[in-house]
């Protein structure tokens, strides 16, 4: 069976409410290359690992995160009983334990992140090649080049991965994340001859772990991280 990184989504999604330090623990509990986390920053300026543009799904609140403070965000409770992190509480986390894929959800995140990012790797905590930012915005990628040509980008698809490999051109990208509904066993041999990695998101059910592990893609994003591990054995939930 080919190797390939398994990524954990939004930590361990399928086990502990996303995006929390539990979630993320958990997820290194169970053993994982990579963790992959969404980033928005908010009104007062700091960065917090959300998935949504607004914080009414998961939480006990209502309204825009981009919008809310510090302080507004620390009174949320995720799920009842979970807090929302700051990506500076993740990244010591996950400080010498495993790879980072920090995706930039929210408007303005790109040079917040970058300057987190070198303060990290200048105190020696972080190195270039365990961090991979991705998004779909693309204004938020080219910033992230602009400001520094040695952060590690992947670049987000769910619609076509011949266009996905122009723009990781042009952002001299190091991978393409496409979705499970769009991947082939063509287009991740094209990806690779474009010299990017591939790591696909989001890839729950045993048939399609073991599909993407036979189309030699290079890593699998998965809500249930456990499962990267075993695929061939019947998996409980």
């Amino acid at each position: 069976m080919n190797d390939f990184l398994k990524i954990g989504h939004r930590g361990a999604k399928a086990h502990i409410a996303e995006n929390t330090l539990e979630s993320i623990q958990k997820a290194l509990d169970i053993g994982v290359d990579m963790i992959e986390i969404d980033v928005h920053k908010c009104a007062s300026g700091e960065l917090w690992v959300f998935h949504d543009f607004t914080v009414d799904r998961t939480t006990d609140g209502s309204g825009e995160i981009a919008k809310k403070t510090a302080e507004q965000i620390r009174s949320l409770s995720v799920e009842g009983y979970y807090k929302i992190p700051l990506l500076t509480e993740v990244l010591d986390l996950l400080e010498g334990k495993c790879k980072i894929n920090i995706e930039l959800k929210g408007l303005n995140t790109a040079e917040p992140v970058c300057k987190l990012i070198q303060k990290k790797i200048a105190a020696g905590n972080w190195k270039y090649e365990d961090i991979i930012i991705s998004s779909f915005q693309k204004n938020e990628l080219f910033t992230v080049r602009k400001l520094n040509e040695l952060v590690p980008i992947a670049v987000l698809s769910k619609a076509s991965v011949p266009e996905a490999i122009e723009l990781g051109k042009l952002l001299r990208a190091k991978a393409i994340h496409p979705s499970l509904g769009i991947i082939t066993r063509d287009n991740t041999k094209l990806s690779q001859d474009n010299g990017f990695k591939v790591n696909v998101w989001t890839v729950n059910e045993r048939e399609d772990i073991l599909r993407m592990i036979d189309f030699g893609v290079d890593g699998i994003i998965s809500d249930y991280p456990n499962r990267l591990h075993n695929p061939l054995l019947e998996l409980n939930p």
